[in-house]
């Protein structure tokens, strides 16, 4: 971004922007929302919900752990027709479902998924776009169970619809069939939104936000665009190619983006206000500073932070050796320890063992039973010899002369009773330390908030721990005009959750910009 550069605005409006270079929307063929997209399949016979109840869940097709523990590729490869159309058939319609609403973005799963039994993708892709502007990356990464398939009444005495699978489905028909079912967009308004971060809050509220007819730019610090997206999920569970996909289609709809734009650095939110005369802006950084342990030895050559790793393995494309230089510690042969039990101390440990790592192995200071991970990854990273160590601690990282780390000293760990929240912590169990060997250690026990925005932007209020403040219902700010939502005000959770903060922002700025109004009751004072 070339301030400098940047041609003076006109007026306070979206046609005064200044005109940067952004790269152009990829071509595609769209299609109405469902006339003519219908697959050729058989009339469903009548079903009776006891039927449908009888119907098996259909697996998803996966590839084996042998192989794929080598590999960079997709684990998981997606149902064919028939499968999705009898999956779509064990649902029983429910007069009130609550999959819909357990669905942090509101998707209209029941209809989306008449449609699929009825062979209509293209029309339940179109139709789940109306809600969630990313659904082939939700049909991958979201954690159904604990959402839209755990208020599924069939999960009540079996196996729920497996939502996230039909809804990964008819995207990558969808996609693949080349006929995109984009929704209309409003109007223009004229009003300008400038959204900060490209990751899923951002990217939702964008989608949302151009749909009614405002010009948006998203701003991302790195060279890529998708945030979390691209630089924490590795290829295996959500391929870049997914992710590029899908911002193209927010291109094709009318969404620009800059990048190598350090919010806070290259320009501060009131710059882009007062100065670049956006109406409004919406600041979804995320929350991507990481945490360490505090534990003697942090220090030492062979320490990263999962962040750190994953980025350097999903930006800098180390999963890929062979094209690319080396952009990290050499796991190859290498005994690599991983510290947490998150999905994203999990995406580490299974990375490191595709990287060739002798031995992977995840340590864990409680059970699994409390392991925060989805039961999915936990499932792949067993079946691909991910060795589990629970109800350990390390407490020391151990080097040698040269500052080279060499193993882990560790304590087991055991757990107390309940207290008032009903949380049972972590207690070490005396005399208990072992060391572990260990080349390459990556610390994956959460990540708090950057302060670049929050320092650079007086009178914006934040927490003690800077993240910053926002009504929970509008998501206003304490500064006039800037909206905040996903990981920064919340700190880390889920995709679906960040997008859901990103349509209640967009809904929030769209009012906003329509009628005027900042001060309201209820929010902050």
């Amino acid at each position: 971004m070339n301030k400098k550069n940047a041609p003076s605005p006109a007026g306070k409006n979206a046609a005064s922007l200044p005109e940067r270079k952004t790269s152009p929307a990829p071509e595609t063929k769209t299609s109405p929302v469902s006339e003519g997209n219908a697959f050729p399949l058989p009339e469903e016979k009548a079903l009776t919900p006891k039927a449908r109840r009888q119907i098996p869940r259909a697996p998803m097709p996966e590839q084996e752990p042998q192989a794929r523990s080598r590999n960079f590729e997709e684990v998981n490869l997606g149902l064919n027709v028939l499968d999705a159309v009898t999956e779509a058939s064990r649902c029983i319609a429910c007069a009130k479902p609550r999959c819909v609403v357990d669905c942090p973005v509101g998707v209209k799963i029941k209809e989306v998924v008449a449609l699929i039994r009825k062979g209509d993708f293209l029309g339940a892709a179109a139709k789940l776009r109306e809600d969630n502007s990313l659904p082939a990356i939700t049909g991958r990464v979201c954690p159904q169970e604990k959402q839209c398939e755990g208020g599924c009444i069939l999960g009540q005495k079996g196996a729920p619809v497996a939502i996230g699978n039909l809804e990964r489905f008819v995207a990558d028909y969808e996609r693949q069939s080349g006929q995109l079912g984009l929704p209309p967009n409003a109007p223009s308004t004229g009003k300008s939104v400038a959204i900060v971060g490209s990751g899923p809050a951002g990217l939702s509220a964008a989608g949302d936000l151009v749909q009614k007819g405002h010009r948006v730019r998203v701003f991302e610090a790195l060279h890529e665009v998708g945030g979390v997206l691209v630089y924490g999920i590795p290829e295996f569970r959500l391929p870049k190619s997914i992710v590029k996909s899908e911002v193209d289609n927010l291109r094709r709809m009318g969404v620009e983006f800059e990048t190598n734009v350090v919010v806070g650095k290259s320009v501060t939110i009131d710059e882009l206000m007062r100065d670049e005369h956006y109406d409004a802006v919406f600041v979804a950084t995320g929350a991507g500073l990481p945490q360490f342990l505090n534990v003697p030895g942090e220090h030492l050559n062979g320490v990263y932070s999962a962040n750190e790793f994953l980025t350097r393995v999903n930006l800098m494309r180390a999963y890929q050796a062979d094209e690319y230089d080396e952009p990290l510690y050499d796991c190859r042969g290498k005994d690599v320890i991983v510290v947490g039990g998150g999905n994203t101390a999990m995406d580490a440990v299974r990375t490191a063992r595709r990287l060739g790592a002798k031995t992977a192995t995840l340590v864990y200071r409680r059970s699994e039973v409390e392991m925060p991970a989805r039961a999915e990854e936990v499932k792949h990273a067993r079946q691909e010899g991910i060795e589990f160590r629970l109800l350990t601690n390390p407490i020391e990282f151990i080097g040698d002369e040269k500052g080279c780390l060499t193993g882990a000293r560790c304590v087991r760990m055991e757990l107390s009773e309940p207290d008032a929240s009903g949380r049972r912590r972590p207690v070490e169990i005396k005399g208990s330390e072992f060391l572990l060997p260990a080349d390459v250690v990556i610390i994956g026990v959460g990540t708090t908030a950057n302060p670049l925005v929050q320092g650079s932007t007086p009178g914006l209020k934040t927490t003690p721990r800077n993240y910053i403040v926002a009504d929970p219902e509008t998501l206003r700010t304490s500064k006039r005009g800037v909206f905040a939502g996903g990981d920064i005000v919340t700190g880390g959770a889920t995709v679906i959750l960040a997008m859901g903060a990103g349509r209640k922002a967009a809904a929030s700025i769209h009012e906003f910009l329509t009628t005027g109004e900042w001060e309201k009751a209820g929010d902050m004072e």
